[in-house]
């Protein structure tokens, strides 16, 4: 990998770097879609995908046949090289998801690029004893609320990433962020990037849409993509730039450095004495 740069990159996992909902998929995929269709309005997400484990465990569906699932979910094809050029270019790559560990350390396992990963911020999902698939809230909204009436009782992604930025380096060069995603949950830590930061929203998706209301809310500059191919563009395109940057900022600061050690000031020389003259007869 290159050297690293000051450029931190979060993803969104489902419609952003895979191409579906990863929850939806697993669901339908193993013919559960009518029940979770009618118990969807009776309780939160995040709490409805951990009861749907419990069906599928109940209905003899082994953990190996959801990662089967898993393995085989659809993306683009040009997500991966975009990820993988990324991180050779010396970014740091973090997940911000409400999907849930299980999941996504399956699919980013299968597809070989879990170690590009620096952190993965997702619901815990852990087997337990007897094979079950247990899926827990991020934050544990029966204890208290994280207070974003913008976001699910489970996740407040806006402040996950107030807690990516207080962790950046505060010495020396600034860091950058760029953010990828899609749904109405990654509204939210739009509002909080600065104004030397990145927003790369899906185009007519959640996000992108409620942007699109009042853009002036958001500081960070926003690229949106459509597909995997333009998102590879796009965020190659912004590293560049961002490297482009920071490299001529360098560089004119370098060049100053030089032309001041270059100035060579003459010592002040003591003014002379003035001694009256002395006529002499």
């Amino acid at each position: 990998m290159a050297n690293k740069n000051n450029i931190v990159i979060v993803f969104d996992f489902d419609k952003t770097i895979i191409d579906v909902d990863s929850d939806n998929w697993v669901v339908d995929e193993l013919g559960f879609t009518d029940l979770f269709n009618q118990l969807l309005p009776t309780m939160p997400w995040n709490s409805l995908m951990n009861r749907m484990m419990k069906e599928l465990y109940v209905h003899g569906k082994t953990i190996e046949e959801i990662k089967q699932v898993l393995r085989r979910v659809p993306i683009h094809p040009r997500v991966i090289p975009a990820i993988k050029s990324a991180h050779a270019l010396g970014c740091e790559l973090r997940i911000v998801s409400d999907a849930n560990t299980l999941f996504i350390e399956t699919i980013i396992e299968h597809l070989g690029i879990s170690e590009l990963f620096s952190e993965i911020n997702t619901n815990p999902g852990l087997v337990d004893e007897q094979g079950r698939l247990r899926i827990s809230p991020y934050h544990d909204f029966t204890k208290s609320s994280h207070g974003c009436s913008r976001c699910p009782p489970n996740m407040c992604k806006g402040l996950i990433i107030e807690r990516i930025q207080a962790s950046l380096p505060k010495e020396g060069e600034k860091m950058k962020m760029i953010y990828l995603g899609d749904g109405p949950g990654d509204y939210c830590p739009s509002l909080g990037l600065k104004a030397e930061d990145y927003m790369m929203p899906r185009k007519n998706f959640p996000a992108w849409d409620l942007i699109s209301q009042n853009p002036m809310l958001v500081k960070a500059t926003v690229r949106d993509w459509t597909d995997g191919e333009a998102m590879e563009r796009i965020l190659m395109e912004t590293i560049n730039q961002i490297i482009s940057l920071e490299d001529k900022e360098k560089q004119l600061s370098s060049e100053n450095c030089k032309i001041s050690v270059g100035i060579v000031h003459e010592p002040m020389l003591p003014l002379a004495l003035q001694v009256p003259l002395k006529l002499v007869k």
